[in-house]
């Protein structure tokens, strides 16, 4: 599920091309480490934001060119001085309503800003004049749209299972028992998990 998230959005909510310079929230996380290395095999230079120095690391190993600790730094001014002040033309984020408004503030003109998560609640509502003087664009994907007919689902697959065939690792740092399903919720809120977790019967 994750692996095929990052598939639609790279290939489908954003087309990437070689060259481009990307942000992509919670870069530690189960889909961010997936699209850390995807992106960076792909030519594609990665910021990446992280809750802490330790995942800032992991993200780092897993492809990330640059990291931001949202913690302690302003993730639009970093992302500024990375860009030497032109922005992104994409920022995926899963994170929703703490990093919203910082994702348009980063996008350069004709920016795109998908909002597929919400681990920190849901985004804001939004005035569209808020975009006319970049003339920026919003979306809102999700999985099931890109699952709904088998020839969908065929063509973020086999994009995901290249990857893969070409080097492309999933990393589970997390297992729960079924029975502790509650307590790895827990953890995965309160951003103490990275990669992806499991929960075993």
């Amino acid at each position: 599920m994750k692996g095929l998230t990052v598939s639609y959005l790279i290939n489908k909510t954003f087309p990437v091309k070689k060259g481009q310079t990307v942000l992509f929230h919670a870069a530690a996380g189960g889909v961010g480490l997936i699209a850390s290395q995807w992106l960076s095999k792909l030519g594609i230079e990665v910021i990446g934001t992280v809750s802490s120095d330790d995942k800032a690391e992991k993200a780092k190993f897993h492809g990330c060119h640059h990291t931001i600790n949202y913690t302690h730094e302003d993730f639009t001014a970093r992302v500024e001085d990375i860009t030497n002040g032109k922005g992104v033309p994409v920022v995926f984020d899963g994170v929703g309503a703490d990093t919203f408004e910082g994702s348009l503030k980063c996008l350069s003109p004709f920016g795109v800003l998908a909002s597929f998560g919400a681990s920190s609640g849901k985004p804001p509502q939004l005035s569209l004049s808020v975009l006319a003087a970049k003339a920026l664009y919003i979306t809102r994907p999700s999985l099931a749209p890109h699952t709904a007919t088998a020839m969908l689902t065929k063509q973020i697959v086999s994009t995901l299972f290249r990857a893969i065939r070409n080097g492309l690792k999933i990393s589970i740092n997390q297992t729960f028992s079924l029975k502790d399903a509650a307590k790895a919720h827990s953890a995965l809120q309160s951003r103490k998990t990275t990669g992806s977790t499991i929960l075993e019967i």
